[in-house]
């Protein structure tokens, strides 16, 4: 087996795709098997495979030898190799390896959290407070106010525009190229036209803004992506200080500065209007925001 375990060398799934022409019956059946569910083999037992395969112990053995393998455990083992490749590949690429696959809950839990601390003293260190006033001002006095934002973006977007609306200014909140389409082009002077994107360049997102700017709003980007398509394009730019990363981990570190910028808008212009607090309570005008219970 010593060929077999250069760099370069098939690996036992491309074995067993070469080998499927040439087989028929019962090995056949075991090397489908085996290309279908290369997890669960790479985990099962001999006895478990042939089953699977409606065939005997004997039959997988003379499969393994036939790939070039010594017997069952040595073609088990390269496949559980592959497997335990693919899956550290894939994890690598999507959640990045500041977290591992086995780490224990308080590990993520420790990663997660210092993330982001992080962003969040990036935040403190980037935001333009003079911006943020000014970005207030206009949203407390605007006729209208249009958020947009996609898919993940859309969590710390609609957050906002929740907030802004239950202290009853004129908000609406869009999604997508249709509705999006639709909101800028209600847009004229006075209106704001605010996005929240990780990245600085969806292109839905980017034509929102060029769209509502065209109308004469005042167009504002959050954005961890400060040079960006978007963020060229805006006027007003909130560089939440954290890049946007190749991984989920570094997002979600990002995020957490979206959220930060999002939550100070939302105060700066409750402080614009603080009579909206008492006058669009759920409970009705007059009724106190923390009552003597809470």
């Amino acid at each position: 087996m010593g060929d077999m375990e250069r760099a370069d060398s098939p690996s036992p799934l491309q074995l067993v795709k070469r080998a499927l022409p040439e087989l028929n019956g019962a090995m056949q059946r075991v090397a489908e098997h085996i290309q279908a569910n290369p997890d669960e083999v790479a985990r099962g037992s001999i006895t478990k495979l042939a089953e699977a395969a409606q065939t005997s112990a004997a039959t997988v053995t003379r499969l393994s030898t036939h790939l070039g393998f010594a017997g069952y455990p040595a073609l088990r083992a390269a496949l559980a190799m592959e497997v335990g490749r693919g899956i550290e590949a894939g994890w690598a690429s999507d959640i990045g390896m500041a977290i591992g696959p086995a780490d224990p809950p308080e590990q993520v839990l420790n990663v997660l959290a210092s993330t982001q601390a992080n962003a969040l003293r990036n935040a403190l260190a980037s935001i333009d407070l003079a911006a943020a006033a000014r970005v207030a001002d206009s949203i407390a006095g605007a006729r209208r106010t249009h958020i947009y934002g996609e898919w993940g973006d859309a969590i710390p977007a609609r957050e906002l525009y929740i907030r802004l609306l239950r202290i009853g200014i004129p908000v609406w909140f869009f999604d997508g190229p249709q509705a999006g389409s639709i909101g800028s082009g209600l847009l004229e002077s006075g209106d704001v036209a605010l996005v929240v994107t990780r990245q600085g360049n969806d292109p839905a997102t980017l034509e929102f803004i060029k769209r509502s700017k065209s109308g004469g709003a005042l167009t504002v980007a959050i954005t961890g992506v400060a040079d960006s398509p978007i963020g060229r394009v805006a006027e007003v730019v909130f560089d939440t200080g954290t890049p946007v990363g190749g991984t989920w981990t570094e997002f979600f570190a990002g995020r957490a500065s979206d959220t930060l910028t999002a939550g100070l808008l939302f105060v700066l212009v409750a402080q614009r209007v603080p009579d909206h607090l008492t006058a669009n309570h759920p409970n009705g005008p007059g009724q106190p925001v923390i009552t003597p219970d809470s």
